[in-house]
């Protein structure tokens, strides 16, 4: 399973329906809004399509990536609400699928 390729797949269609396939069930989901790590594919799921349907517009485009065997950092950006909005997906994955998903974005108000 490339899982990344499936990632990259899923954000170009703004389709999360491919997310449970894609996540491990043990996942744990890092999120910029809640303190505490997010546990379990319900969960995660649930922030990943939320995402979605907030930065998954038109202007949502990966500027750069950093990828290992088992890992990458994708920089992204994308216009909200007349907001420009940079972040982080922070991904590792493993035979399972994706395994942590840590998201970082700027600025604060975004």
């Amino acid at each position: 399973m490339d899982t990344l390729a499936q990632w990259r797949r899923l954000v170009a269609t703004r389709d999360p329906s491919g997310l449970d396939a894609l996540l491990a069930d043990e996942v744990v989901f890092h999120s910029p809004v809640v303190h505490t790590p997010q546990r379990g594919r319900l969960l995660t799921r649930m922030y990943l399509t939320a995402a979605m349907h907030v930065l998954g517009n038109a202007s949502f485009r990966y500027v750069r990536e950093l990828v290992g065997a088992g890992d990458a950092v994708l920089e992204f950006e994308a216009e909200v609400d007349g907001i420009t909005v940079n972040g982080v997906d922070m991904i590792r994955w493993d035979s399972q699928g994706i395994v942590d998903f840590k998201v970082m974005v700027r600025p604060a108000k975004a």
